[in-house]
């Protein structure tokens, strides 16, 4: 199968869009833009989701759901939010055959309905703080399609919370901005650099955004999970208002944050190979396959019964396939698992069962180099340490990348050489208009102004005037 995916140094747009398809996570949707999620790339969105859900729950928060529609007059409360979202909107202007009074807003995100319930249920501040998250769909028009990266419909979370303090609604702008971390470090296995949003590059409406940034395998950034204080700019719009202790009224303090099916996207260009999806382990659908050999008939029952039992053994811990499927050579088998990126495959055959061992293949170490033979007794406790080391070593591996891809400019020459290949990072003192002239001849933007700074000061690569922070430019999808 892999002799039919294009080489990522060929066209790594080509091989990304021909992978999600051969590998079975998604397909393009009769309906232009939008995508269908295959059960195997839905499989891996509820690891993600699960994963994220036990993390935001430790952090006491709450699920809710908000309605798809919105009102138009509520979008038009907040001036700057309704216009960053204006050229993405999508309008129902007629219900059950009529034309509507007030047209409804398919769901881009939900900060205004969401602060028009607020105001209802917040009157004290004992009230406070609300802590909700959702799980939903949005829709934001796109006029090109990129399956998980670019889409019209997609699936996310978007957490919603109130708090009586600024101090308090910073502390959970930048909390929830740490468990997105935590979770693309130790979950996805994605090295990210979290840090401050330009003026520019910030959400509608809000004071300040924040931002996880991930370096793909072709050079470019990829913002994996955002988090907004807004300050009280959406309290005052929805009048989301209450008593404090001494009885004098106030305005809230609210966030929001979300993470999306573009970590899928993420996943599959950070990992993947010329073979296919490189998946890390706790998030795989599948984490170990087993695949029986035999040449002759008579082996047949052998083998297959002690795999039976390795895969009885293994389904109690692990997420584990036994193919038996006929009329597939073992050949066949195995690139069918390393296009879907499975990270384990073990592999018995006669002479195993004979000797009580299995053979293990890596699928982050393709060939002879990641095999290795393993003793049937306690193969539970050697396949579950061999995942947590290829989970360990796709992160370092990463890791390896982004640096060997990151390099620190002085000049604007400098710059432009670097934003071609992966990020730079410079000090960095200019204006609105400068970024925007730096996108205009080089397509590269702010990603983020790192949280972890070296502290001091420098002099600005582009503009020459003394600078107190350094920040990371690459070119995004």
């Amino acid at each position: 199968m892999a002799d039919f995916l294009t080489s990522q140094t060929e066209d790594f747009s080509k091989w990304y869009n021909e992978i999600v398809q051969k590998a079975d996570l998604a397909d393009y949707s009769p309906v232009r833009g939008c995508m269908v999620i295959k059960p195997y790339g839905y499989t891996l969105w509820e690891h993600i989701r699960d994963a994220l859900d036990r993390r935001f729950k430790a952090t006491g928060h709450v699920n809710a759901y908000f309605p798809l529609f919105i009102p138009e007059s509520f979008l038009q409360k907040e001036a700057e939010h309704v216009e960053g979202f204006s050229p993405e909107l999508a309008v129902v202007t007629i219900g059950g055959g009529e034309e509507l009074e007030e047209r409804l807003i398919v769901r881009p995100t939900s900060e205004t309905i969401i602060g028009h319930m607020y105001a209802k249920w917040i009157q004290s501040y004992r009230d406070l703080p609300v802590l909700i998250n959702q799980w939903a769909n949005v829709v934001r028009w796109e006029m090109r399609t990129r399956l998980f990266l670019r889409t019209t419909e997609f699936l996310w979370q978007e957490g919603h919370t109130a708090h009586a303090t600024r101090e308090e609604a910073m502390e959970e702008t930048l909390r929830m901005l740490g468990v997105y971390t935590d979770f693309a470090v130790n979950e996805a296995a994605i090295p990210v650099i979290p840090g401050r949003k330009s003026e520019s590059e910030k959400f509608a409406g809000a004071v300040a955004s924040y931002t996880i940034e991930a370096m793909m395998k072709d050079g470019k950034a990829l913002q994996s999970g955002t988090s907004h204080f807004l300050g009280q700019n959406f309290a005052r719009a929805f009048e989301i208002k209450f008593l404090d202790e001494n009885n004098i009224q106030q305005l809230a303090w609210t966030t929001s944050w979300g993470m999306s099916t573009r970590m899928v996207g993420a996943i599959v260009m950070t990992h993947g190979d010329d073979q296919g999806l490189v998946l890390p382990p706790r998030l795989a659908p599948i984490q170990v396959v087993i695949v029986p050999i035999w040449r002759k008939d008579e082996e047949r029952a052998t083998v297959l019964e002690a795999a039976r039992q390795l895969h009885a053994r293994l389904k109690e811990t692990l997420r584990v396939e036994l193919d038996i499927r006929e009329g597939f050579t073992a050949g066949w088998k195995f690139n069918d698992w390393e296009m879907r990126g499975v990270p384990l495959r073990i592999e018995i055959g006669p002479r195993d069962v004979t000797n009580r061992q299995v053979m293990l293949a890596r699928r982050d170490i393709p060939g002879r180099e990641g095999k290795t033979s393993a003793a049937w007794d306690g193969l539970e406790t050697t396949v579950a340490n061999m995942l947590a080391t290829i989970q360990q070593a796709i992160y370092q591996k990463a890791l390896a990348f982004r640096e060997s891809h990151t390099w620190d400019v002085q000049t604007y020459d400098e710059f432009k050489e670097a934003v071609e290949n992966g990020f730079a990072r410079a000090w960095w003192a200019g204006s609105a208009e400068d970024e925007a002239r730096i996108k205009e001849e080089t397509k590269a933007t702010v990603r983020c102004i790192p949280l972890e700074q070296p502290g001091g000061n420098g002099t600005c690569f582009y503009t020459g005037k003394p600078a107190t922070e350094v920040a990371i430019f690459g070119k995004a999808y």
